[in-house]
């Protein structure tokens, strides 16, 4: 995380970070926020960013009891694999013809240089999108646009109209976007579904002298 940890530094002096954390340590004292503090920044903790070759855009984190992480789409093991995960595990089966597993934690993609960002890392408990418009989007966006300068190809997945606004953020021609609709059930038809883009990345990564990803999630044995 040595490059984060210079780009949180240099970012913490900024009037909006400093709003920001104000913001968040009073919630975090006064409600129950998720994910626990410790793993605000996990996506920048597990794929280090000389180490990215594709990042997925998600919006907020999971806002039920124990399911956020800190990474988008992934849930804590033991937490029922939600909806918009199921459709992503069903389109791995589709295009890759990968089992689905039993779980929902996805960070052996991370560490192999998945970066899962939301675009606002915390969320209070039981109100999606309560903590958007406070610092949180000036923060990820930031992120993307230091993504872009990569000197290596990235592939940046953008699902659903939130991410698809993130497009802006990617001026580099040596990266790959791929768009669809989101996985949740509301838009999986209008697009994502089908959309192969699990074998795109991998086909691109290869294709840019890089390893592909290893999709299968292995099963949680207990």
């Amino acid at each position: 995380m040595s490059y984060f940890k210079e780009f949180i530094e240099k970012e913490s002096k900024e009037e909006y970070y400093i709003k920001l954390k104000e913001f968040i340590d009073k919630e975090y004292e006064e409600k129950t926020i998720f994910p626990p503090k410790s793993k605000v920044l996990n996506a920048l903790s597990y794929t280090p960013y000389e180490d990215i070759k594709v990042l997925i855009v998600g919006q907020d984190p999971y806002h039920g009891e124990g399911e956020a992480h800190g990474l988008a789409f992934s849930v804590n093991i033991g937490i029922k694999i939600p909806p918009s995960l199921k459709n992503m595990y069903k389109e791995l089966n589709r295009d890759l013809g990968l089992k689905t597993p039993n779980n929902g934690y996805l960070v052996k993609w991370a560490k192999q240089g998945v970066m899962m960002l939301n675009s606002v890392l915390t969320v209070e408990k039981d109100k999606p999108g309560s903590h958007r418009g406070k610092g949180w989007e000036i923060f990820t966006d930031k992120i993307i646009e230091k993504v872009n300068k990569k000197e290596t190809p990235v592939v940046f997945v953008l699902w659903g109209n939130y991410a698809k606004e993130k497009e802006r953020l990617i001026t580099n021609s040596k990266h790959l976007i791929l768009k669809s609709s989101h996985p949740s059930p509301f838009s999986v038809r209008n697009g994502f579904e089908g959309c192969s883009h699990f074998s795109k990345i991998n086909e691109f990564l290869i294709k840019s002298n890089m390893s592909p990803i290893d999709w299968q999630i292995e099963d949680y044995i207990v």
